[in-house]
């Protein structure tokens, strides 16, 4: 699957990356990785605290997938709002979802002095502006329900907003908490502080079949094989040529990198901006002075379609931006690009367990939040790996087909 079209800016932000070896020979491990992107991160560098024995591979280079095309923020708010999430799955659960979106994004905001490579992981607050006056009353109500669960929202009026933008629209939550990342540099600190904790990685190194047995899983790659206790599959989007979930949706979306601006508009604390519309258009500013737009969803097409889209949505997200921002007059993009994003139906991401590939795990952060989730499933697959109980994965299940049943309360 061809995930990316267009002109990516990160890797210049990391010049020399750390290399990787290509699998030669066969070798054995407790925990096989499949993937070197955010979740294949994330699950390494949790496996390397517990001491077991783990390899990770990718058919690219670490980070060379969607995780390259990723524009960084990072939210304790989804795509599916918390009411929302409580008026499908209860209370108890769509309150839990949000408190484990909480809590792995506060493990994010942890990560920078643990790790050797600056990640660029800086803390955000976040403005949800109302698209239309029809938004406003749910926004209301989403601010009443995160304030009564203990999360930090303030409703904003069109005054107040204004007081603290080039814009204003008829309501918004401003909500503290958030981050903003370089997911380039992260994914390689992850595996880099990883690797020096014993985990072997290889690069270009494709998984050609698997056997699934009694003990454990075999994988073929080119040049060896690698013999497995379990495995874990974060292999992004690409897995859904691996196994079919009925209840995901590939669609493209679109983002651009300005030129370095002399100076930032009338932008409070460089928030991170996102709009009630869906599919939504989102912003946000980078350390070196540029401005990130996203958004302009639309239907899966073939790769050279997206290719020319690039353009064409690109100038789109320019003339949001500065529709928002009219300052910004004449502003210039740097990097254009377009790439395969994922939803589910229901707004939560798949990770766990599957009845048809024993010994195997996934981790499927599909949604706006995907490093938060993936955040969330390596510290649940790692509690798991290590013969630890974790019930919050019911709530991801991959076989869900219902509303799920009540889970317990957050583990400490």
């Amino acid at each position: 699957m061809k995930l990316i079209s267009g002109q990516l800016p990160w890797a210049n932000t990391l010049p020399h990356p750390p290399v990787y070896p290509v699998l030669e020979g066969d070798t054995a491990c407790d925990c096989l990785i499949v993937g070197g992107g955010m979740g294949g991160a994330m699950m390494s560098y949790r496996m390397s605290l517990t001491g077991a024995d783990t390899v990770i591979i990718d058919k690219r280079s670490v980070a060379g997938g969607s995780s390259h095309a990723n524009t960084g923020l990072l939210q304790i708010a989804n795509d599916k709002s918390l009411t929302s999430c409580m008026n499908t799955f209860g209370e108890e659960n769509g309150v839990l979802f949000y408190k484990l979106c909480q809590r792995g994004l506060q493990a994010i905001l942890d990560l920078p002095e643990k790790l050797e490579i600056d990640p660029q992981i800086i803390p955000r607050s976040s403005l949800l502006y109302a698209s239309s006056l029809e938004d406003v009353p749910a926004l209301k109500l989403e601010q009443e329900n995160l304030a009564s669960h203990g999360f930090d929202s303030e409703l904003w009026n069109e005054e107040k907003i204004r007081s603290h933008y080039s814009f204003s629209r008829p309501a918004a939550l401003y909500s503290r908490g958030d981050a903003e990342t370089n997911p380039f540099r992260t994914v390689h600190s992850l595996i880099h502080k990883a690797h020096s904790g014993g985990v072997r990685v290889y690069a270009h190194t494709e998984a050609l079949s698997y056997e699934y047995r009694t003990d454990g899983v075999i994988c073929h790659t080119r040049h060896g094989r690698i013999f497995a206790k379990n495995v874990v599959f974060a292999m992004g989007y690409e897995t859904q040529e691996m196994k079919k979930d009925r209840g995901a949706e590939l669609i493209n979306t679109y983002a651009v990198m300005t030129k370095p601006l002399r100076s930032m508009p009338k932008w409070h604390e460089q928030s991170l901006i996102w709009e009630t519309a869906r599919p939504y258009l989102y912003f946000r500013t980078t350390p070196d002075g540029r401005i990130i737009a996203g958004g302009k969803d639309e239907q899966l097409t073939d790769p050279d379609r997206r290719e020319v889209r690039v353009l064409s949505q690109s100038q789109r997200l320019l003339e949001e931006l500065v529709a928002l921002f009219p300052e910004l007059q004449g502003i210039e993009a740097e990097y254009s690009w377009g790439a395969v994003f994922g939803s589910t139906r229901d707004g939560l991401p798949y990770m766990g367990p599957h009845p048809e590939y024993p010994h195997c795990y996934f981790i499927e952060g599909y949604g706006g939040n995907g490093t938060v989730y993936s955040m969330i499933a390596a510290e649940l697959l790692s509690d798991t790996l290590a013969g630890r109980h974790r019930p919050e994965l019911e709530l991801f299940s991959l076989t869900r087909t219902a509303k799920p049943s009540p889970s317990p309360a957050i583990q400490g």
